[in-house]
C-alpha cells in the first residue's frame, strides 16, 4: 500500500482550483474570436515565442478562435543592418524606401510569419500564415488589408515616410474561412496600396490588428507589449490601471508616453468599433495571455466600452 503524499495532494488541489477558476471564462469565451497582436520582447525571445505558440494552441483547444497579427521591427532592423541599409525613424515610424520595403516584406511574410506558424504547428496542424495581401477564394482580387500612405508630423511639419501606411479597409473573408476550417490564422502586417496597384505598404501592426478585430467582430483584442500595462502617472509604478473605460482613455490619451499612444489608440479603436474589450498585457511574462483570459484578476490593463 502506498502512503498518501500530502504535499502532492495539496499541489493537485491547487491545480484543480486554478482549473475551476477558469470555468466561467471558458463558458464566456467558448466560440469567441480573440485577436492577439504579437510583438515586443516576446517576439525576440525564442523561449517566450514558444510559450506564445503554446498559448495559441491552448486557446484553440479551450474553444476560442485565436487570430494572430504580428509585426517584426527587431527582425527587420537586423536584416537591414546585415544588408547595409540604414534604418531611419521619424515621428516613431520607420522611413521605408522601396529597397527597405522589399526587406520588410520578406522578413514579415517569410521569416517571422513562417517561424511562428511552424512553432504553433509543432502541436498539430493548427496554424496558417497570411499577409495583408491575402485574398479569399470567393472574392478574388480583394486583399485582406487595403492601405493608404501616411506621413508623420515632426516638430510641427509633415514629413514623408516613404512606403508607410495605414489600413483603411479590411476584407476578412480569407481569415473567416481559415477560422471555419479550425485553423489559427497568423497575419503579417503589410497592406497593398489602394492608390497604387502593385505597391505594398509597411503598416503598424497594432492598428492593423485593431482593424482586423473590428472587421471580425471579435470578442477580445489583446496587445502584447513590454510593460505591465497602462500607468496613469508614469513613471509612478503604483499608478498601474487594471480597467479603464473608453471615455476615460480618450481623455488620458494625450498625456501618455509617446510609445504607448499607438497601442492605446489601437485598443480604443477596437472597443469603439464594437470589440467587447481590449487589453494590453506584459509579453515578457510566459503565458500572460492565459492569465488575462482565464483568471478573475487578469493581468495588464483592460479597456472596456463606456456602457460596460
Amino acid at each position: 500500500m502506498m502512503a498518501l503524499d500530502t504535499a502532492a495532494t495539496a499541489d493537485a488541489i491547487a491545480k484543480a482550483s486554478v482549473l475551476i477558476e477558469a470555468l466561467p471564462w471558458l463558458k464566456r469565451y467558448h466560440g469567441a474570436i480573440a485577436v492577439v497582436k504579437f510583438g515586443g520582447n516576446a517576439m525576440v525571445s525564442e523561449e517566450l515565442t514558444r510559450a506564445f505558440a503554446e498559448d495559441m494552441v491552448f486557446l484553440r483547444h479551450a474553444g476560442l478562435k485565436p487570430v494572430v497579427v504580428h509585426g517584426g521591427g527587431p527582425q527587420i532592423s537586423a536584416r537591414l543592418a546585415e544588408l547595409g541599409i540604414e534604418s531611419e525613424f521619424r515621428g516613431g515610424y520607420r522611413v521605408t524606401t522601396p529597397e527597405a520595403m522589399a526587406v520588410v516584406r520578406d522578413v514579415l511574410t517569410q521569416d517571422v510569419n513562417g517561424h511562428l506558424v511552424d512553432l504553433i504547428n509543432e502541436h498539430g496542424d493548427f496554424a496558417a500564415g497570411f499577409s495583408g495581401e491575402a485574398v479569399a477564394t470567393a472574392t478574388p482580387g480583394t486583399p485582406l488589408f487595403t492601405g493608404a500612405r501616411r506621413g508623420a508630423v515632426v516638430d510641427g511639419e509633415t514629413v514623408d515616410l516613404g512606403l508607410v501606411g495605414d489600413v483603411v479597409s479590411v476584407a476578412p473573408q480569407v481569415v473567416l474561412d481559415a477560422i471555419d476550417a479550425g485553423l489559427i490564422p497568423v497575419v503579417s502586417s503589410i497592406a497593398p496600396d489602394g492608390d497604387q496597384p502593385g505597391q505594398v505598404l509597411n503598416v503598424n501592426a497594432d492598428s492593423a490588428a485593431s482593424a482586423l478585430a473590428v472587421a471580425l467582430n471579435a470578442d477580445k483584442f489583446l496587445i502584447l507589449t513590454d510593460v505591465a500595462g497602462l500607468y496613469s502617472d508614469w513613471p509612478d509604478r503604483n499608478s498601474l490601471v487594471s480597467v479603464i473605460t473608453s471615455a476615460e482613455l480618450r481623455d488620458l490619451l494625450p498625456t501618455l508616453e509617446s510609445g504607448m499612444i499607438p497601442k492605446m489608440t489601437a485598443c480604443l479603436e477596437a472597443v469603439d468599433g464594437g470589440v467587447r474589450n481590449a487589453a494590453i498585457i506584459d509579453g515578457r511574462l510566459e503565458h500572460s495571455i492565459l492569465l488575462e483570459v482565464f483568471t478573475q484578476q487578469g493581468i495588464g490593463t483592460q479597456i472596456v466600452g463606456e456602457d460596460s
